[in-house]
C-alpha cells in the first residue's frame, strides 16, 4: 500500500513538473481561428499565468491603461527567427510570432498578486496575410479560454487603492476595435513594444539594444513630469493622434518625440467644434489643466467625450493627475 502511494505520488510529480507542450506553429501561421486558446500552446497553468515553451515575458515602462486591468504580457518569436528594430519605432515581429496580453483584476489592489480573475487574453498573430487580432475570454473555471471575435461585456469589481469598492462593466474588444487601435495607413501592426518602453530582460533575449529609455510614468525618480506625461501620453494616445493614425486628421499628435507646440495642443484651437471640446478653446492651455480639452476629455467616461475612445470605462485618475500636473508647470 505504502509503495502504491509512494508511486501515485512520485507521479504526480512527473506530471506537475512536466514542461508545458510546445507552441504550435502550424496553427499560428495557418488561416484556421481555433476555439480555444489552449490550442495554440502559448500559455500554461492556471488561467494562462506562466509562458509556454520558447514564449517570453515582458513588462513595459509605461503600460496603456485599461481600467485599471493587470496586464500579463508575452511574446513568442518562431525557432531561428529574429527580431528587427528600425530606431526607437515599434519592433518588426517575423512572420510566425505573436504578440499575447492578458488582463486580470486582483480581489484587492492592495495585495496585487492574490486572487486574481483573469479576463481576457488578446493575441496579435503575424501571418503572411498579417497581423490578426483574436480576443479569447477566460472560462469561469480559469483552465482555458473561448474565442470571441463579437467581443462582450462583463460586470468586473475590485477593492481599490484605496480600500474603495469599484465595479465597471468591462468591456472586451470586438477584432475590428482591435483594429481601430492596431491600425496604421490601414495596416494592422503592433503598437505597445517600443525598444524605449520594454523591460532590458525581453530586449536582451531577442538581441535589441535600445538608445533611450522611457521614463516610469508614476515614479518621480526616473523623470521630470513633461517627460513622464509625455510618455504616458505617447503609450495611451499616440497609436491614433500620429500622422498615420486614425486621428491623423486631428492635427494633434502625441508621440513623445513630437517638438513641443501646436502639434502636442499647446494654443492649437480644435478641428470641429462640439461636445468633445468642453467649450475650451485650446487642446493645451498653459498653466490651467481645468481649461483644456485633453484634461477635460480625460476627465469623462462619457461615450462622445471620452478619450481614449475604446478600452476606457472609468478615469483614470492618477494619469489625469500626472498630466494636469504637466500643463499646470507649463509657461
Amino acid at each position: 500500500m505504502i509503495r502504491a502511494l509512494a508511486v501515485l505520488v512520485m507521479g504526480l510529480m512527473l506530471v506537475s513538473t512536466s514542461p508545458p507542450p510546445p507552441v504550435n506553429d502550424a496553427l499560428i501561421t495557418g488561416e484556421t481561428l481555433p476555439p480555444k486558446l489552449s490550442a495554440f500552446g502559448l500559455l500554461s497553468g492556471h488561467q494562462g499565468r506562466a509562458p509556454g515553451t520558447n514564449v517570453l515575458s515582458y513588462s513595459l515602462s509605461t503600460p496603456l491603461f485599461s481600467d485599471y486591468a493587470e496586464k500579463f504580457r508575452f511574446a513568442y518569436v518562431p525557432r531561428g527567427q529574429k527580431v528587427k528594430t528600425d530606431g526607437e519605432g515599434v519592433l518588426q515581429f517575423p512572420v510566425g510570432s505573436v504578440l499575447v496580453k492578458s488582463f486580470g483584476y486582483p480581489a484587492d489592489f492592495r495585495k496585487p498578486e492574490a486572487d486574481i480573475r483573469m479576463i481576457e487574453t488578446r493575441l496579435l498573430i503575424h501571418r503572411a496575410s498579417g497581423w490578426v487580432t483574436l480576443p479569447y475570454v477566460w472560462d469561469a473555471d480559469g483552465k482555458d479560454a473561448t474565442l470571441k471575435r463579437a467581443g462582450t461585456r462583463m460586470d468586473v469589481s475590485w477593492t481599490h487603492y484605496d480600500g474603495t469598492l469599484r465595479t465597471i462593466s468591462y468591456s472586451v474588444p470586438n477584432a475590428n476595435q482591435c483594429r481601430d487601435c492596431h491600425e496604421r495607413d490601414g495596416i494592422v501592426t503592433p503598437i505597445g513594444p517600443k525598444p524605449r518602453n520594454l523591460s532590458l530582460s525581453f530586449l536582451k533575449a531577442v538581441a535589441i539594444k535600445p538608445a533611450s529609455r522611457f521614463p516610469v510614468w508614476n515614479d518621480a525618480k526616473s523623470g521630470t513630469v513633461n517627460d513622464r506625461a509625455r510618455a504616458y501620453l505617447d503609450v495611451n494616445c499616440a497609436h491614433c493622434h500620429n500622422r498615420a493614425g486614425a486621428a491623423s486628421n486631428s492635427g494633434l499628435f502625441l508621440g513623445f518625440d513630437e517638438p513641443s507646440g501646436a502639434s502636442i495642443g499647446i494654443g492649437k484651437g480644435p478641428v470641429a467644434a462640439g461636445r468633445g471640446s468642453g467649450g475650451f478653446d485650446h487642446g493645451v492651455m498653459p498653466g490651467h489643466p481645468e481649461s483644456s480639452i485633453i484634461t477635460y476629455r480625460m476627465n469623462s467616461t462619457d461615450p462622445g467625450i471620452a478619450m481614449p475612445e475604446l478600452g476606457r470605462a472609468t478615469v483614470h485618475t492618477e494619469g489625469v493627475a500626472l498630466v494636469s500636473q504637466w500643463i499646470k508647470e507649463m509657461k
